[in-house]
């Protein structure tokens, strides 16, 4: 039997009597074993006894010898092989390792032979208080509204010990707070913090910083501690109103700004932040609100007053706003907290500008009747200064308005005058500009557009609409009617003014025309004779006289040109000219003109040839054995003048190879060797016969002065 003392039960076999009266038998066994204890942490000079090991077959003699093996066996746990004590030679760490299994075994000394089966038994590491608490997440961040409720939870925090929680207290933790006092509280238990105070405004103070203890052995004397740091931000809630920093805010505007222009800015402070911090603007009432609007300008949060239409220092030189600043987003939880807004007054003066002079009209119309003398009166234009100055003003016309310097103003009154008599025909209105500018001023004008129209007056007297000829057959009949006239007047045509017809006196008897006024500025023209012929007269002029019935009356005579013409049997025209009957006598005007520039073109290569033959001291002609009918053909014989027309062979022409050699003519012999004329170089023994050179369809010659030479267009 092995026996551990003081913590090894030992157990013998036995009767056991039951409440039933049968005896029960207990079986033996030679090991038995509880779990072994050491204290960590022990720092005593001398290894701390484990526990003894003894078998029953040990007489003491020394003859049994113990083994232990397992964890730690032999490094960390040593047994006296003859008495089986076994001591922990090192410190153990129950947070290291809380147990180590190992075996036990006796044996004989002399031959190792086994004297008890091997037992496992188990060393537990007992737990001693010795490590704090700790917080792994810390240092924390937390976030709670402003103004919660008292006990409204923050945060949660949680430590941890390192020490055995099933072995005595020192893994018990309680929490509880050393700064943050008496804003916030913990719960001992879970480590929760909550708010302690009411209405914590973030306003006033946003950020706190908090530290929670944790204690571990229950919390009572002796225990250890951590502690962490918990760093509470107060989030905003829409608790504020705006709020202006002035009741009654001044600002100027001056009358020369344009709307659209800024005139001031006012602000009503929020505490609050991101939208809870947002403020709208609106005017309520007062003198200025259709003069004046408000904007905000969304980066600063600020109003800002713009003027809405043009001021006058001189009407009116001060305006009252009054201004409300409001949130637009309420939180309900504190509606009646409000009113959420504020009101401020806005005093805006105007102040003097020096300004244009301004022109008591926004444009001027006037009339004036045209040829009428230089100097005419057209009308006046006036303008004041407004300022309180109120200095005399100076007129003038812009030249680039009146280019050709109809008008002329005097530069005191305004008044306007025309310089030359104008003419309606030739313009009918002359749109100018006036310039007004105050005398000692900063050089500022006012313009002002002035329209001029240009009455009329009957000095045109009217013509024909159009000068068109009218044709008539040479069988037409009489009494047919050949053209509707009709007349135009360059002068206005006044109401029921109409253009009246009659033949020019010299005419009214005439036999082959009549002319019949329609009274409706229109008159008809009718032949009134038959038997009329373009070779006796193909022409004929009809002078007509118009009056056109104005004030003055005014009339011209027009003269109607009447073609005679050929026609058929249907009237149709065939043809209006007069025929030509000797064609063939002369040329055409087109053909003249053809064979004067076929001349001009040739006398210019002619002498361009020369010249450029005369610069480069070359022969003016070089042959090549071309076609004859495209180069000159030579001959050795000298000119005969006439002869020559009549005796040079045409056939050269026909034959180029002919012109190669030398044909001796045997019909005339030259008697005198005519000097060479000026201006002309001997090729060799030849000399220039003809050119070649069509123009159009025509062919003429040209023949030289001595009747030496013919040239052949």
């Amino acid at each position: 039997k092995a026996t551990l003392y003081s913590q090894v039960l030992y157990t013998v076999g036995s009767k056991i009597e039951s409440k039933e009266g049968q005896v029960l038998h207990r079986s033996k066994r030679g090991w038995v074993w509880n779990q072994f204890f050491v204290i960590e942490e022990y720092t005593g000079p001398d290894p701390v006894l484990v526990g003894r090991l003894h078998s029953d077959v040990d007489s003491g003699d020394g003859n049994i010898k113990y083994i232990l093996s397992g964890e730690g066996a032999g490094t960390i746990f040593v047994i006296d092989d003859k008495t089986g004590n076994i001591h922990a030679t090192k410190t153990l760490d129950r947070e290291e390792q809380a147990q180590y299994t190992l075996t036990a075994q006796a044996v004989a000394r002399d031959t190792n032979k086994p004297l008890e089966p091997p037992s496992e038994f188990i060393v537990k590491v007992q737990d001693i208080n010795d490590n704090p608490p700790e917080f792994l997440h810390g240092p924390y961040y937390a976030r709670v509204a402003e103004m919660s409720n008292v006990g409204t939870s923050v945060i949660k925090v949680t430590a941890t010990d390192a020490d055995d929680p099933t072995y005595g207290n020192s893994a018990r933790l309680v929490y509880s707070i050393l700064q943050g006092q008496p804003y916030f509280s913990v719960e001992p238990q879970t480590g929760i913090i909550r708010t302690a105070l009411p209405n914590m405004d973030r306003e006033a103070r946003q950020e706190y910083d908090v530290v929670i203890q944790a204690k571990d052995m229950g919390g009572h004397m002796g225990g250890l501690s951590g502690t962490t740091q918990v760093k509470i931000t107060l989030t905003d809630v829409n608790d504020n109103p705006p709020k202006f920093a002035q009741g009654v805010y001044a600002m100027a505007v001056s009358e020369d700004k344009v709307p659209g222009e800024e005139v001031g800015r006012l602000k009503a402070r929020d505490p609050d932040l991101a939208e809870n911090g947002l403020v709208d603007y609106r005017i309520l009432e007062g003198d200025g609100m259709n003069f004046f609007e408000i904007t905000k300008d969304s980066e600063t949060q600020e109003a800002v007053v713009k003027l809405k239409k043009p001021v006058d220092f001189e009407t009116k030189r001060s305006y009252t706003l009054k201004v409300e600043a409001s949130n637009p987003h309420v939180d309900p939880r504190f509606a009646t907290w409000g009113p959420y807004k504020d009101t401020t007054i806005v005093k805006i003066s105007v102040e003097d500008a020096d300004e244009p002079p301004t022109f008591m009209a926004p444009s001027y119309n006037f009339e004036v009747e045209e040829n009428a003398p230089a100097g005419t009166l057209v009308g006046r234009v006036h303008a004041k200064d407004t300022d309180i100055m109120n200095n005399p003003v100076r007129y003038m016309i812009p030249r680039y308005t009146d280019l050709e310097e109809f008008f002329t103003i005097n530069t005191e009154d305004g008044i306007i005058k025309t310089t030359r008599p104008l003419d309606r025909e030739a313009q009918s209105w002359h749109n100018i500009s006036v310039s007004a500018a105050e005398i000692g001023g900063h050089h500022q004008d006012a313009k002002v557009r002035v329209n001029i129209k240009v009455k009329d007056v009957n000095d045109n007297a009217p013509e024909f609409a159009t000068q068109n000829e009218v044709l008539v057959c040479e069988n037409v009949s009489p009494g047919k009617l050949i053209e509707t006239v009709s007349a135009t007047d360059k002068d206005e045509m006044a109401h029921r003014q109409h253009f009246h017809f009659r033949l020019a006196p010299e005419v009214a008897n005439n036999h082959s025309f009549s002319l019949k006024d329609n009274r409706d500025s229109t008159a008809s023209i009718f032949v009134i004779r038959k038997g009329f012929s373009r070779l006796s007269q193909d022409v004929y002029h009809l002078p007509i006289e118009i009056n056109d019935n104005g004030v003055p009356p005014l009339s011209s005579t027009n003269t109607l040109i009447i073609r005679v013409c050929s026609c058929d049997s249907k009237d149709t025209i065939l043809s209006c000219n007069v025929e030509p009957f000797i064609l063939s006598a002369g040329l055409s005007t087109g053909a003249l003109i053809a064979i004067l520039a076929c001349i001009v073109i040739l006398l210019a290569i002619v002498v361009l040839f020369v010249a450029l033959r005369r610069q480069k001291k070359e022969p003016l002609i070089v042959f090549e054995e071309e076609d004859i009918r495209e180069n000159i053909i030579t001959y050795d014989d000298e000119g005969g003048g006439e002869e020559d027309t009549e005796a040079f062979d045409i056939a050269t022409l026909q034959n180029p190879d002919g012109a190669n050699g030398f044909l001796p003519r045997k019909d005339i012999k030259p008697e005198l060797q005519y000097p060479m004329r000026p201006g002309l170089r001997p090729i060799g023994n030849k000399r220039y016969v003809s050119l070649l050179m069509f123009v159009g369809s025509y062919r003429f010659e040209v023949m030289d002065v001595d009747h030496r030479e013919t040239w052949i267009c």
